[in-house]
């Protein structure tokens, strides 16, 4: 990983796309602290600002975030031609993918990694130094030298990068999946397909004959009759389709009502004698072989008698025929298939056809064939493991840029080109704009500009109760332009003005500027404002919140916000074991000398793609602490770095979170933090803005 630039917590910094919507600001500081990378701000169109929060381990209900993205620095790609598999068994471009779409990922269950279904929930492109990554089989991987993939040995980056020690790929790594599949889709436009595909369907689960019927008066009785019944909705449109391409009109309805024991059959049939005679001829054995009749006459087989169960493809049939004809279209496509025992089934000699050679020949069937039952194609549960020849053979930095492109995902990776690649390192919010988690989230802040007036229209509405709002609950809301825009100014004063209560968290010393707006709260409805205090340690400090105001800083704020009458707390968040859980007595202590009367703490939790980010900027600065704070983080998520579940997401769970927790407690009580009386949040005074032409009255 290349170093961080001087004030910015990562190193990565990925194009803007929306530079046309950016303010124009430069912030007196002093240079020597100011960093290499321009910070951009853009005008955030948002038409709402109040977000209402439902988790229980969340103190508040609502909460206003003025702003998106981060300037404090507290601490992703690959061509887009490259093949993703699809939750179906397809695969799509990357660059073709779209939010919504639904992948494959994998999931770890016991000893084994499995596929699992996923949605991509980000997708977008960046210009990077890209590289070639070749595997013993020839397949080629371009991608950028910050992307991981999963190896026998684990998840590794592409490539080393300055002196920064990180897991990265070498010629004697193994790529975990199955390997590219080389192979074409079927023309499933040509008269030769489609007509394979109406004799596999039909010979295999359609009915098709006539009968004589001899009445008095009738010169020709004979009955014509042509059905197929499905489950599948989408086979049988297939097959309606293809026949009403061939000049055969079918008629749907219902064949078999859904009942507790089985679900609904629906059916397409026709009666004339000319459909009839029409139908015959089309799926009549061709006298010689074509590939695209063999490709089509497979999937409709497989589509009708076939089945992919514990991955494994079983094509069955009594008719010695069909199942000849089904295995001449196999060795014409070199699968490796055998022909199994059979057994009895309503007095019939029932033979299946299975193919072999695990996941990677399984796909390519399905992409030779293009059978068209989702439910028969879902690879989801496997393990993954395979013999296919995924070695690194080599790793060439191409010494260009090239654009590439990356996806977020819900299992936090993808298939690519057959082999399991990782998600981007997007912070949560700031992926779904569309921009990465570098630098992007540290110098492209969005900007609500008209919060104050979307948060007067909000509590204005008859409908509001005025419950407490938290300010910034996600992003602090005193980032450095808040100097010239004062957006969270405009809120405090709002609120003031309505007497509505609120909470804030900050690490910022600006919060000073504004001791009036809430010594006002403070007389009417009350306001809290609780400092984040993360350590004590200049260093570390400058480390971890490089943009952030040093912690002698912040206890001198809270001094005087405590001085002026507000009510001030202090959030120890996150503790990080290993790294500043060992200084939370002293920084309860500074906090409670400074003021506080209220404390929390939080420990380092890491959803989604923080976990890669978090890695990395251990690799770059704490390289002989990493994989004792990782593996720390680990025992109290249950083994992983993040643990989704409410109730124990906040606090973690072992020896080392029940140490915390004690810890705190005990050092709470040394101090009478969170013991004190405390003023309780006034609702009752709330006055419904009236908009300022009526306030003048």
């Amino acid at each position: 990983m290349p170093e961080a630039p001087r004030g910015r917590g990562t190193a990565l910094n990925p194009t803007n796309r929306f530079e046309e919507l950016a303010y124009e600001w430069e912030e007196s500081a002093d240079p020597a602290e100011r960093p290499a990378p321009k910070t951009r701000f853009f005008r955030d169109a948002s038409k709402s600002i109040l977000v209402r929060n439902d988790s229980p381990d969340i103190p508040f209900t609502w909460s206003l975030n003025p702003y998106r993205g981060c300037e404090h620095g507290c601490v992703y790609c690959l061509a887009g031609d490259t093949a993703i598999l699809m939750a179906d068994g397809s695969t799509r471009e990357l660059a073709a993918l779209r939010v919504g779409d639904e992948v494959i990922g994998t999931v770890k269950r016991g000893h084994y990694r499995r596929y699992a279904k996923t949605k991509v929930l980000a997708h977008w492109s960046t210009t990077k130094p890209a590289y070639r990554v070749i595997l013993e089989d020839g397949t080629e991987l371009i991608t950028g030298g910050d992307h991981r993939f999963l190896t026998e040995r684990g998840w590794k980056h592409v490539a080393q990068h300055g002196s920064a020690r990180r897991p990265h790929l070498t010629v004697n790594n193994k790529l975990m999946g199955f390997g590219l599949v080389r192979a074409e889709a079927p023309d499933g436009g040509s008269e030769a397909y489609r007509k394979g595909y109406l004799c596999g369907i039909i010979r295999g689960d359609g009915h098709l004959g006539f009968y004589p019927y001899q009445r008095e008066g009738r010169t020709n009785g004979n009955q014509y009759r042509f059905r197929l019944a499905m489950i599948d909705a989408d086979a049988l449109s297939r097959a309606g389709n293809y026949l009403r391409e061939f000049g055969v009109e079918t008629k749907a309805f219902l064949f078999q009502a859904a009942r507790v024991d089985r679900q609904e059959m629906r059916a397409i049939r026709v009666s004339s004698r000319a459909a009839f005679l029409r139908i015959r001829e089309i799926i009549a054995w061709p006298s010689s072989g074509h590939p695209e009749w063999s490709r089509g006459y497979l999937a409709g087989l497989f589509d009708a008698e076939g089945s992919y169960l514990n991955g494994t493809i079983r094509i069955s049939n009594s008719d010695e025929e069909i199942l000849k004809r089904a295995a001449g279209c196999l060795t014409e496509m070199g699968f490796d298939f055998v022909r199994e025992s059979p057994k009895r089934l309503k007095g019939k000699a029932v033979h299946y056809l299975r193919v072999r050679g695990g996941l990677a020949e399984h796909l390519r069937f399905f992409r030779l064939t293009g059978p068209i039952i989702a439910r028969k194609r879902d690879i989801a549960g496997q393990a993954v493991k395979s013999s296919a020849r995924l070695g690194v053979a080599a790793i060439e930095p191409l010494g260009r840029d090239l654009t590439l492109w990356d996806i977020s995902t819900g299992t936090e990776d993808f298939i690519a080109n057959g082999v399991v690649s990782h998600n981007c390192y997007a912070r949560p919010y700031h992926e779904y704009l569309g921009l990465s988690s570098g630098l992007d989230f540290e110098t492209m802040i969005f900007v609500k500009e008209d919060a104050p007036q979307l948060l007067a229209a909000e509590l204005a509405k008859k409908s509001w109760e005025p419950e407490t709002i938290a300010l910034g609950g996600v992003t602090d809301c005193y980032q450095p332009i808040e100097r010239k825009l004062k957006v969270t100014r405009g809120c405090l004063e709002v609120m003031a003005d309505a007497r509505q209560p609120c909470g804030l968290v900050t690490k910022n010393a600006l919060v000073t500027r504004d001791i009036d707006v809430f010594q006002e709260l403070t007389r009417h409805a009350g306001v809290r404002v609780m400092m984040s205090l993360t350590t004590l340690d200049a260093e570390l400090a400058r480390r971890m919140e490089p943009r952030a105001s040093a912690p002698s800083a912040r206890l001198a704020a809270m001094k005087e916000l405590t001085k002026a009458g507000v009510q001030v707390g202090v959030m120890t968040a996150p503790m990080i074991l290993g790294l500043n859980d060992h200084e939370m007595p002293a920084l309860l202590e500074a906090a409670a000398d400074a003021g506080a009367t209220m404390a929390g703490y939080v420990p380092l939790r890491l959803p989604h793609q923080l976990g890669p980010l978090f890695d990395d900027w251990l690799a770059n600065n704490y390289p002989d602490r990493r994989a004792k704070v990782l593996n720390q983080i680990k025992s109290m998520r249950g083994g992983e770095l993040n643990d989704p579940r409410f109730g124990t997401r906040m606090r973690g769970e072992g020896i080392f979170a029940e140490h915390l927790s004690k810890l705190f407690a005990l050092t709470c009580a040394r101090l009478g933090l969170n013991r004190r009386s405390q003023p309780p949040l006034e609702r009752g005074n709330f006055r419904r803005p009236l908009g300022d032409q009526l306030r003048l009255i």
